[in-house]
């Protein structure tokens, strides 16, 4: 598998020849890429989902698939745009790679309510990235786990222990367009020491960047 980080929470994912993109949104520009299978969209916010942005991918990427749950679905049914639904604990393919729903809820930020349906993607085996949450953990070991390391949902203690609590060999930042070069930097010592001391291996990954795995 080769993933590639677009900024944020976009990632390229390629595996057996087979290309998914994900979370196209607003810190994003339209990505040139040729053969995409699918995208993938966690939620609703505009960080994670950018209509008019997905609408010219499509325009040059027409037959790529939409997965993703149905309030999405909804906003994309009134745009005129076909998905393909995903509730959680199912499963379903992109050109022969599955992909799984794992959680139902964005993290909540003030009070008690959530604010937004959020599913985290498990993609052929191997990489899952939760969208924005870190309370719904796969049933199934992960590899690789594409963590959410900033936010005004989370703090940096709970994204170290979720990632613990995963489990996976890797793992590398995403949500993490809002911040400066200052910010990431001090990441590598938040984020690095303590997953290594766990054995989890943390990959620097930066927007532009790839990683085979």
């Amino acid at each position: 598998m080769k993933i590639t980080k677009f900024a944020h929470s976009c990632l390229l994912v390629e595996e057996g020849g087979v290309k998914l993109l994900t979370d196209l949104g607003s810190w994003n520009e339209v990505p040139d890429v040729t053969g995409l299978a699918a995208v993938l969209i966690t939620h609703e916010h505009q960080d994670h989902f950018d209509l008019d942005k997905l609408k010219a991918l499509l325009e040059k990427k027409s037959d790529a698939k939409i997965i993703t749950h149905a309030v999405v679905g909804a906003k994309l049914a009134e745009a005129g745009i076909a998905y393909t639904p995903i509730a959680p604990g199912e499963r379903v393919e992109a050109q022969g790679i599955s992909i799984e729903s794992y959680g139902t809820e964005h993290a909540i930020i003030y009070g008690d309510v959530s604010p937004c349906v959020n599913t985290g993607y498990l993609i052929a085996d191997k990489l899952f990235m939760p969208g924005d949450a870190l309370h719904d953990l796969p049933p199934k070991p992960v590899e690789v786990l594409a963590l959410p390391t900033g936010g005004p949902w989370m703090k940096v203690s709970e994204a170290i222990d979720y990632a613990k609590a995963v489990k996976p060999k890797k793992v590398f930042p995403i949500h993490d367009a809002m911040y400066n070069d200052t910010y990431l930097g001090h990441m590598l010592r938040w984020f690095g020491p303590n997953l290594e001391s766990a054995g989890i291996q943390f990959v620097d990954l930066r927007a532009g960047q790839s990683l085979d795995c």
